[in-house]
């Protein structure tokens, strides 16, 4: 399995990233599989250096947040208008809204919306796409939001979405090979709660989940990350890096 940081820039785009978005892909006897993890401002062209975007076999929203799914809205121009004619639907999985919210995000009626472009599906029970597993589960975020585990051939990539301290991060990242963890928040500031994680509190959820590698990411362009680091990697006793655009992990 090969992992992709195509944006890693919390809360919108900064300097060096587009907002959120992973490019996940797995061979098997067959071809060359490729799932996109959100989709948020900037995304989509940056997502062209990787892979033909004619070629990603389904996206997964975590929530309905423009920096993680506003690029959407282009993406959808890209499958209606692309000059080699109509294009297959693709899966879209995300919360319930996610068809009407991006619709409206184009100033589209909400008949038929992107329903032309793709078949949206809610997340409920584990999904399986070519050598994929993927488990959805909610998380803890102002609007229904999900994290993912995502299995393939004996490895493990968890990815947090945005979300603040909640149990389920430890189901989304038990003994995960690698787990994309969002830090958002410094553990010196007067944070809201349900919000998002301090650099503190993904090191301590990674340290619990007992991961393989931590990758702190969703660092808004505001903070410093190295702060936001620093704190992650004194909770977290095992090798952490901090997300950057263009990074490649192969499990």
């Amino acid at each position: 399995m090969k992992v992709t940081v195509v944006g890693c820039s919390g809360s919108y785009p900064g300097p060096d990233s587009p907002a959120s978005c992973y490019l996940v892909q797995a061979t098997d006897a067959l071809r060359t599989w490729s799932l996109v993890l959100d989709m948020g401002n900037g995304a989509l062209g940056a997502l062209q250096r990787y892979v033909d975007p004619l070629q990603v076999d389904a996206v997964f929203i975590s929530h309905l947040h423009a920096d993680h799914c506003v690029d959407m809205t282009s993406y959808y121009v890209l499958r209606k208008y692309h000059p080699t004619g109509s294009q297959p639907k693709i899966p879209v999985w995300g919360p319930k809204g996610t068809a009407k919210r991006l619709a409206k995000a184009y100033d589209l009626p909400r008949k038929p919306g992107m329903k032309e472009e793709f078949s949206f599906r809610v997340y409920d029970e584990p999904i399986e796409i070519g050598p994929f597993r993927i488990e959805p589960y909610e998380v803890d975020h102002p609007v229904p939001a999900y994290g993912l585990r995502i299995s393939a051939f004996g490895k493990v990539l968890a990815y947090s979405g945005d979300t603040g301290p909640t149990p389920a991060l430890l189901d989304i990242a038990a003994d995960a090979d690698l787990f994309l963890c969002e830090a958002s928040f410094r553990s010196c500031d007067d944070n809201p709660p349900s919000l998002h994680l301090t650099g503190a509190e993904a090191g301590e959820a990674a340290t619990k989940a007992a991961v393989k590698r931590l990758v702190v990411t969703h660092v808004p362009p505001w903070h410093d990350a190295q702060t936001i680091f620093a704190e992650a990697e004194s909770a977290y006793d095992g090798p952490t890096e901090l997300a950057a655009q263009g990074t490649v992990y192969v499990l």
